[in-house]
């Protein structure tokens, strides 16, 4: 089960932008009978921008497993998360299972549609695609996406150690929300979720998260994922941290 008393902890400030934007929700099949809904963001150039996920963990980990389940640098994901990184060995800190996070990603442009593409998961014994999606990857991604991703013939035959591509779902939307700066979270709706609930949460009100993801009404399903936009509180924090990962000059050597 997953804990419902998530907080936003920071947000992005995107400077990437395009002329304008168009998204729609769609229906993935997910591992269930169930199908789910997942706001996609449609493109047609090789920009990015810089997005987070929801993610919690489904497991202890060390900061240095989550960063790696991910492909990012572990202090990004610390600095991200509001985590003073002056502890030592900080990397090595074990987080708690069912602990929400906020993974930030690179969402590039691939097949069409706004999703990162950077993540790879190397198979273990006893792994199914459906494990790797709803529990390791928390329902970000289904088991059809990645068998479609890596083409997959037996979705029911996985040799231990294939280099898996786990396509994740992202938005940028010009980096704005209501014409202020945002960054755009994908948030996985768990059983206890409201709609009203996950606007208030980070924010926001349920006007612009319907706005946002281009839905009609604020009936949800436990999996469905949301474009959840971030505004500009708490921004400055990650700003310093791309001075620092370029540059060390804010931060020094730590």
């Amino acid at each position: 089960s997953q804990m419902p008393n998530r907080r936003p902890i920071i947000s992005l400030l995107n400077f990437f932008s395009i002329p304008f934007f168009f998204f729609f929700t769609v229906i993935f099949p997910n591992v269930g009978l169930v199908a789910s809904k997942s706001t996609i963001e449609p493109c047609s150039n090789s920009d990015s921008c810089n997005a987070f996920l929801g993610y919690t963990l489904y497991t202890d980990l060390k900061v240095s497993e989550v960063a790696a389940l991910f492909q990012i640098d572990p202090i990004s994901l610390l600095t991200a998360n509001a985590v003073d990184i002056s502890f030592p060995d900080v990397e090595n800190h074990i987080l708690p299972s069912q602990l929400f996070l906020k993974i930030p990603i690179a969402c590039s442009c691939a097949d069409g549609i706004r999703k990162s593409v950077a993540t790879r998961y190397k198979t273990r014994p006893a792994d199914t695609l459906a494990a790797i999606a709803d529990s390791i990857y928390g329902g970000l991604v289904s088991a059809d996406q990645i068998k479609e991703a890596n083409s997959i013939p037996d979705p029911s035959v996985l040799d231990v150690g294939m280099n898996l591509v786990v396509p994740l779902p992202c938005t940028c939307f010009n980096g704005t929300d209501n014409f202020l700066p945002a960054t755009y979270m994908s948030y996985v709706v768990q059983p206890v979720d409201t709609f009203a609930g996950i606007a208030a949460r980070y924010s926001t009100t349920t006007t612009d998260l319907l706005t946002v993801n281009a839905l009609e009404s604020t009936d949800i399903e436990a999996g469905d994922i949301l474009a959840v936009p971030l505004s500009g509180n708490l921004t400055l924090l990650l700003i310093l941290y791309f001075f620092y990962k370029n540059s060390n000059i804010l931060f020094g050597n730590v």
